[in-house]
C-alpha cells in the first residue's frame, strides 16, 4: 500500500465539478481539499484531467466457473479496471449455475484469489431451489437473480407458484431478466418456418420482441407490488416498459428500480447490417425510438442506473447462424468511454454519467463506502484524460475473447489511471496485476 496525492484534479462527483486535491492513504480517501501538501505521498499531477469515482457495474457475466474459454474473473476484471469499472456484480448462470450456497461460495473464493476489481455475486433462483435462496445473506451478497426468460442451464423461472414464493418470501433485492418465454418461442417458430436456421439477424428484435419484454416486466412489477418486494428490472430495452417505472420517489426509498445497458443506449436496429451477431443481445437491441426513449428515462430518473451486461463469447461462437450464435458481448473496457462520448455530444452531462454509473448503484444496492469521492470512503478512483483519444483495436482489447462491438471506434477520452482500494491497478494502458479487489458489503436490507 502507498500514499498518493492527486493534485489539481477536476472532481466530477455528486452533481458538481470542482478542482481539488485528493490524498489517498492505504485503501481510503483520507482528505479532499483545495490544496494539500504531503511530502510522504507519491504525487500525481492531474491538472486538466477528470477524477471520478470508479463505476459500479451491477450486471456482468465473467464466465467463471465452467465457461472460461470465453473469459474468467481475472481477465475480465482486468478489462473492467482498464475501463474505469472498479466494482462488479456477477450473474449466476455460470457452470454449474450458482443455485446453492456452496456453489455461490465457490465463486467468491475464486474472486478473492484473482479479481483486480471489487466483486459481488448474485445468488441464482430456479423453479426448485427456494430454500437455498432464502439462506442468502443480504449483508454480503448483492441480490437474487431471477431469469423470467430463457437462460443457461436450469435457471428459467416460469412456474407461477415459484414466482409468487420468491416475491413473497425473499427479503432482499430481486433482479430480473424479463422476456416472456412463451412469446419468444412462438416468434422463433414463425421465423424458423420462414427461414430455417439462417434467420437474418435483423429479425432478432422481432423474435425477442417488445411484447415479450413488456409482458414479463409488467408481471415482475405486479408481483413486486403485490408482495411489496424489492425489485430491480435489468436491461430495459423498450419504450413500452418505461411506463412501469416512476421518478417521484427518492432512489434510496424506491422499491422498484430499473437498469439501462450501454448497448441499448448506443446501438439500434439500424446497426445490425454492419455489426450482425456481434450486437446480438437478450433482450435485443431494438428501434431507434426505443433507444431515444431509454435515454429520456435515464435523464428523468425513471431508469436508475447504467450497466454493461458484459457477456463475452468467442468470435467463432458469434459467427454461427442465428439460432446457434449466442447472445451477449464484451463491454466493460469501453462502457465509461462510450458514455463520456455521449456527454461530449450533449446527450447527457458528465455529472449525470457519474451519477448513473457510480452514485446510483451504490445507493440502489446499499454498497458500503463506495461509489462517491468522500473522505473515509474506499479509494476506488479513476483519472480520465479528456484531451487524449482512445481508438478501440484488436491490439488494445483486454477481453479474453479478443473482440469488441466498438472495434474501430475512436472515443474522445482516455482512461489514464485506475485505483482499486488505493492500489494503482491501471496506468497509461498498462495493467498492474494484483489481486486487489475486495468483497462488496451492503447496508440496504429491504
Amino acid at each position: 500500500m502507498m500514499r498518493y496525492l492527486l493534485k489539481q484534479a477536476t472532481l466530477i462527483n455528486e452533481g458538481t465539478s470542482a478542482v481539488k486535491d485528493v490524498l489517498i492513504n492505504n485503501d481510503i480517501i483520507e482528505k479532499i481539499a483545495t490544496s494539500i501538501s504531503d511530502p510522504t505521498a507519491t504525487e500525481i499531477n492531474c491538472e486538466g484531467k477528470y477524477l471520478v469515482p470508479g463505476s459500479i457495474d451491477d450486471q456482468v457475466h465473467f464466465r467463471e466457473p465452467g465457461l472460461t474459454h470465453k473469459g474468467n474473473i481475472l481477465t475480465e476484471s482486468r478489462a473492467a479496471v482498464a475501463g474505469g469499472i472498479t466494482s462488479f456484480m456477477e450473474m449466476p448462470n455460470t457452470v454449474p449455475n450458482a443455485l446453492t450456497q456452496e456453489l455461490l461460495a465457490d465463486k467468491y473464493a475464486i474472486a478473492a484469489n484473482s479479481s483486480i476489481a471489487n466483486y459481488s455475486f448474485f445468488m441464482g433462483a430456479s423453479n426448485d431451489n427456494i430454500e437455498e435462496v432464502l439462506k442468502t445473506d443480504p449483508k454480503n451478497v448483492c441480490g437474487v437473480k431471477v431469469f423470467m426468460g430463457s437462460s443457461t442451464g436450469n435457471m428459467l423461472v416460469d412456474a407461477p407458484t415459484t414466482l409468487n414464493k420468491i416475491f413473497s418470501e425473499v427479503p432482499m433485492l430481486i433482479a430480473t431478466h424479463c422476456e416472456d418465454e412463451t412469446t419468444v418461442r412462438r416468434n422463433m417458430e414463425i421465423y424458423r418456418e420462414k427461414y430455417g436456421e439462417a434467420v437474418p439477424i435483423k429479425y432478432h428484435p422481432e423474435i425477442r420482441s417488445a411484447e415479450a419484454c413488456y409482458l414479463s416486466s409488467s408481471l415482475a412489477v405486479s408481483l413486486a407490488k403485490k408482495h411489496n418486494a424489492r425489485l430491480h428490472v435489468l436491461h430495459i430495452s423498450t419504450e413500452k416498459e418505461l411506463s412501469l417505472f416512476e421518478n417521484t420517489t427518492p432512489l434510496a426509498q424506491k422499491r422498484i428500480t430499473a437498469e439501462a445497458c450501454v448497448h441499448h443506449l448506443w446501438f439500434s436496429e439500424e446497426d445490425y447490417d454492419q455489426k450482425g451477431t456481434l450486437i446480438k443481445w437478450n433482450p435485443a437491441v431494438k428501434k431507434k425510438s426505443d433507444r431515444d426513449a431509454i435515454w429520456q428515462a435515464v435523464l428523468d430518473n425513471r431508469i436508475d442506473v447504467i450497466a454493461t451486461d458484459h457477456a463475452p463469447h468467442t468470435r467463432e461462437e458469434k459467427n454461427n447462424e442465428y439460432f446457434s450464435a449466442p447472445s451477449g458481448g464484451p463491454l466493460v473496457q469501453h462502457a465509461l468511454l462510450a458514455l463520456f462520448e455521449k456527454a461530449k455530444q450533449g446527450i447527457i452531462s458528465k455529472e449525470r454519467v457519474i451519477e448513473k454509473t457510480a452514485h446510483a448503484p451504490s445507493i440502489l444496492f446499499g454498497v458500503e463506502n463506495r461509489g462517491f469521492i468522500r473522505e473515509g470512503y474506499f479509494a476506488d478512483l479513476v483519472i480520465i484524460n479528456p484531451n487524449k483519444s482512445t481508438t478501440v483495436s484488436k491490439e488494445n482489447i483486454l477481453y479474453d475473447c479478443g473482440w469488441s462491438p466498438f472495434e474501430g471506434i475512436t472515443f474522445s477520452h482516455q482512461i489514464e489511471k485506475t485505483f482499486v482500494n488505493g492500489n494503482l491497478v491501471f496506468d497509461n494502458d498498462k495493467i498492474i496485476d494484483q489481486s486487489t479487489g475486495k468483497r462488496l458489503t451492503f447496508n440496504r436490507f429491504d
